[in-house]
């Protein structure tokens, strides 16, 4: 399962009520940290997650409200916290951005506070874990290099318990080796096959984040199915045009894509303060209702077999 805290909600400019783009996804004892806009590291505070084991940072694009927390970021770890490494993903164009910001600004010759590496983001896994993957895609947004991401938790036959007692399998180890897809042999000489214990694949939890969008090409087969999208809603489809001319997508367009492509659920970011959060959502939920406009600090629980849930402040369920 997939846990994920939005940091920062608001496009282009922060608000008194959004900050500037940044979410944290939690897997196991991996946390990913996805954009880094101004005031992230204050965002990190506030929402208690702190900055242990915070050493992977994957950028969408290269745009300065995406990147600009780095900075401040790079400065606490400088004088404050303490991290074995860290990595940062991003495209070409965004990792040129990023290295003046850092070596040029920040830092000014001095050597990073821990080993620094920079890694130019190709489609395809970055990241696999035995249970899950980390990948990226191209997106069409405005500059070079613009990638979204899935995770992707590896699919899993259950043990069929009452198959392996018909056939006289004992609990311990070689039932952990069928798991595993190994033939055991019984005492007795007989050899039962994994397909004879195990149920068909369940696709195990997607989460699938676009980051800045402004074309859906390609994109289809992507998110298909997905337990959750996260997807920006810069725009109203009263201003569709103004979205095309900027690389954007409105909450209309985001909608329509996800009732399209079958998702669980919609969680829409990137939110122009332009617009009332209310009018927001109603655009977005005439066409596809299981969609949410999230705000700062929200946390939102993605796993297989059951709806995406919203997570109250204790941890507990709140839709």
């Amino acid at each position: 399962m997939f846990e994920i805290i939005f940091l920062g909600t608001s496009a282009s400019a922060p608000s008194v009520h959004r900050g500037l783009s940044s979410q944290v996804v939690m897997v196991k004892d991996h946390r990913y940290l996805i954009d880094c806009g101004e005031g992230t590291q204050r965002q990190i505070l506030k929402s208690g997650i702190g900055f242990k084991r915070l050493n992977r940072i994957l950028l969408t694009h290269g745009h300065l409200d995406h990147i600009l927390g780095l900075g401040g970021l790079m400065s606490t770890f400088m004088r404050w916290e303490s991290i074995d490494s860290l990595e940062i993903w991003g495209g070409k164009w965004t990792l040129d951005r990023v290295q003046d910001l850092i070596f040029g600004v920040v830092l000014r010759g001095a050597k990073p506070p821990m080993p620094l590496h920079l890694f130019d983001i190709k489609p395809g896994v970055l990241f696999e874990d035995r249970d899950y993957t980390v990948s990226a895609f191209p997106v069409d947004h405005r500059g070079p290099g613009c990638f979204g991401f899935v995770f992707q938790e590896k699919s899993r036959r259950p043990f069929l318990v009452e198959k392996a007692e018909a056939l006289g399998v004992p609990a311990g180890p070689e039932r952990a080796r069928l798991v595993r897809g190994e033939p055991v042999t019984l005492a007795g000489g007989r050899v039962i096959q994994p397909d004879e214990v195990l149920g068909e694949d369940i696709p195990g939890a997607r989460l699938v984040h676009t980051g800045d969008v402004g074309a859906l090409d390609g994109l289809a087969e992507v998110a298909q199915g997905a337990h959750a999208l996260v997807m920006e809603a810069t725009y109203l489809d009263d201003d569709a045009e103004m979205a095309a001319a900027f690389g954007h997508m409105t909450a209309g367009g985001a909608a329509r894509f996800a009732r399209e492509v079958g998702v669980g659920a919609l969680l829409l970011t990137h939110v122009s303060r332009r617009y009332r959060e209310r009018d927001v959502i109603h655009e977005a939920r005439q066409i596809f209702p299981n969609s949410y406009v999230v705000r700062d600090f929200d946390r939102f629980l993605v796993a297989k077999g059951r709806p995406v849930q919203k997570l109250d402040a204790d941890g507990g369920t709140s839709i």
